[in-house]
């Protein structure tokens, strides 16, 4: 059989990523997507192997040495990778989803660059204010920096292989599996 692509998928919070995927997914059930490791403690309902690898600093810290990611970034003070050995073991079996921000992708493409780089925008910057806002759990302070942190985010698509527009999640879903001929 042959090994299954990476698809890196990238966009900015808000722009629909997660419903986009989930579609994806329950059309293509041979997709599986990259569960990444990170330092931060779980939240209620989150499942070991399911959401996250949830390590300490110290073992992702030794895993980082090694060599071990495909990808590895930090932020809030915690970090966040793709572990490669399983993202790897998950090709022998069909393409490979990665939810990664652009940072992480440029990492992925240095070290992979057969990988299928993805990256959805929002119908308009507007909307994507608009979504974040909608989910009526992000305060004004956190919408203001995932605008900023958007706008660099959208830039960085000039160096994706394609860009979708999330104006419909079942039409990118569509969309994207047309692209990686899932």
């Amino acid at each position: 059989m042959t090994k299954g692509k990476l698809i890196v998928i990238s966009g900015a919070s808000g722009v629909g990523k997660g419903t986009v995927l989930k579609r994806m997914m329950d059309r293509q059930p041979s997709l599986t997507f990259s569960v990444s490791a990170t330092t931060r403690p779980p939240r209620p309902g989150e499942q070991e192997g399911v959401h996250y690898y949830f390590v300490t600093k110290q073992r992702f810290e030794e895993m980082i040495a090694r060599g071990e990611f495909l990808e590895y970034d930090a932020h809030a003070a915690n970090y966040y990778g793709t572990p490669r050995a399983q993202a790897e073991e998950k090709r022998q079996h069909g393409h490979v989803l990665l939810d990664i921000e652009p940072a992480g992708a440029m990492q992925v493409k240095q070290k992979e660059p057969e990988a299928v780089f993805i990256f959805i925008m929002p119908p308009s910057v507007q909307e994507l204010e608009r979504r974040l806002r909608g989910r009526g759990d992000t305060p004004e302070d956190q919408i203001k920096m995932r605008m900023e942190r958007a706008k660099w985010e959208m830039d960085q698509r000039s160096w994706y292989d394609h860009v979708v527009v999330n104006d419909d999640a079942d039409r990118c879903a569509e969309e994207i599996l047309r692209i990686i001929g899932a």
